[in-house]
C-alpha cells in the first residue's frame, strides 16, 4: 500500500463526517425550534402576544408607527390565533429540520417567520436609542437558517429524509435541494 491510497481514503471519510456535522446542525436547531415551539402553548397567554406586539410598537421612530399599529390591530382580531399559529409553525420547522423533510421550502420559510417574529414581537430589536445593546434574538435564526441554506447549496445533505424520497421521486428535490 503507498501513501496515495491512504490520500484516496481519507477525503470521503471526511466528507462522511462533514455530512455527519451537517446533519447534526440542523437536527440541534430542530430541537431548538421545537422547544420554543412548546413553550408557545405552555409558557404564553394569547394576552401575551398582545403585549409583545404593543411593547414591540412603544418608542419606535414614528415612520414605523403604522407597520405596529398594522400588526396590533391583526392580533387584537385573534390573539388566540395568532400564539398557536407561531407555536404551529415553529413546531412544523422544527420536525421538519430534525427529519430533513422539503429542506428548501422548510429554510425559506423559517426565514420568513422568524423574520416576521424580529420585525413585529421584537420590533426590529429596538427602539434603539442611548445604553441600545442588543438586537433581538430572532434575527440571529434568521442568520441560522441562512447558514444551513449555505452548507446545502455547497454540497446536499445525505442524511435527511429528502435524499430518500428523492430516489423514488426526482421532483422533490425542487422542494429539497437549495443547489
Amino acid at each position: 500500500m503507498n501513501s496515495n491510497d491512504e490520500e484516496d481514503r481519507s477525503p470521503p471519510t471526511n466528507r462522511r463526517n462533514w455530512a455527519a456535522v451537517k446533519a447534526s446542525l440542523r437536527v440541534l436547531y430542530g430541537f431548538i425550534l421545537l422547544i420554543d415551539g412548546a413553550m408557545k402553548f405552555t409558557n404564553m397567554a394569547p394576552s401575551d402576544v398582545v403585549n409583545l406586539v404593543q411593547a414591540a410598537g412603544r418608542g419606535q421612530p414614528d415612520w414605523l408607527a403604522g407597520w405596529f399599529t398594522f400588526w396590533l390591530n391583526g392580533v387584537l382580531a385573534n390573539p388566540t390565533f395568532v400564539l398557536y399559529a407561531v407555536g404551529i409553525l415553529e413546531l412544523l420547522l422544527g420536525v421538519a429540520l430534525i427529519l430533513g423533510f422539503a429542506r428548501k421550502l422548510t429554510y425559506f420559510s423559517g426565514i420568513v417567520l422568524t423574520l416576521a417574529i424580529w420585525s413585529i414581537d421584537e420590533g426590529f430589536g429596538g427602539p434603539y436609542g442611548p445604553g441600545s445593546t442588543d438586537i433581538g434574538a430572532a434575527i440571529i435564526y434568521v442568520l441560522v437558517f441562512l447558514a444551513l441554506i449555505a452548507i446545502d447549496a455547497k454540497s446536499p445533505s445525505k442524511y435527511c429524509l429528502d435524499t430518500a424520497i428523492e430516489r423514488r421521486w426526482k421532483w422533490w428535490s425542487k422542494l429539497a435541494d437549495v443547489a
